[in-house]
């Protein structure tokens, strides 16, 4: 599993023209899942997430995490996190999970950050063709693989 995250000022997501979902300070957060990746992949990357200490403190510093400061978090599907560009000029997406694996893990992974953050996550929706629009803060980007945890 891994995610892409990205410290913003505010983020949407737009489908058909429509906003679906959005959000003012917090973390937008892409995410890719793969056929490897199980409860214990979410649970250790909801983790990480949670207490993942990027947003400033009273003395500007980035010590206190998106749960210490009360964001908001958006969380949108992105299979081509998993893409492999060893050969060729067209990136290979083979190790991006097919929605019938890939949307009960999205929506567990949803579901887990929910809880550990104590409020509603805003999503996008799994395989739709969405715009995703973000103000970065920072900018802070940071990427998270949970097979590289060791």
């Amino acid at each position: 599993m891994r995610v892409l995250i990205q410290r913003v000022k505010k983020a949407s997501v737009t489908i058909n023209e429509k906003v679906k979902s959005k959000i003012n300070s917090g973390l937008l957060i892409l995410l890719g899942i793969e056929d490897s990746d199980n409860s214990e992949d979410i649970s250790w990357l909801t983790n990480k997430i949670i207490n993942l200490r990027i947003f400033d403190d009273e003395n500007g510093i980035m010590n206190c995490s998106s749960k210490e400061v009360e964001t908001e978090i958006l969380v949108v599907s992105q299979f081509t996190l998993f893409a492999s560009t060893k050969k060729g000029n067209r990136p290979s997406y083979i190790r991006a999970s097919k929605p019938d694996t890939a949307i009960p893990l999205y929506e567990q992974f949803c579901k887990e950050l929910e809880v550990l953050h104590g409020k509603p996550v805003q999503t996008g929706e799994f395989g739709a063709d969405m715009s995703v629009y973000l103000i970065n803060n920072g900018p802070v980007t940071i990427w998270i693989d949970s097979k590289q945890r060791e």
